[in-house]
């Protein structure tokens, strides 16, 4: 039962993280990310290490992802300020 519950959690990785890969939009990579984040902690909570779960979900899930929504909107703001010619 317990490797059941492993290879459905390794499939959930490989396919989240193929999405995070074949996403283009930079918003919804994030997105993607944070998925992933979420089903590393999982994949390590079922590996019996919740440690480094708590800190995949700390780290991966919110944080990374959260920094890489800021900076999108960012640079999508100062882009547009460029182009309008302001300093």
């Amino acid at each position: 039962m317990a490797e059941a519950v492993i290879v459905v959690a390794l499939l959930l990785v490989a396919v989240s993280a193929t999405a995070a890969v074949a996403v283009r939009d930079p918003v919804r990579q994030s997105l993607v990310l944070a998925v992933l984040g979420v089903v590393l902690a999982v994949l390590f909570t079922v590996l019996q290490a919740p440690d480094v779960g708590l800190s995949q979900l700390a780290v991966g899930s919110a944080l990374t992802p959260l920094l890489l929504l800021l900076t999108v909107r960012k640079v999508r703001r100062r882009g547009r300020r460029d182009e309008e010619g302001g300093p």
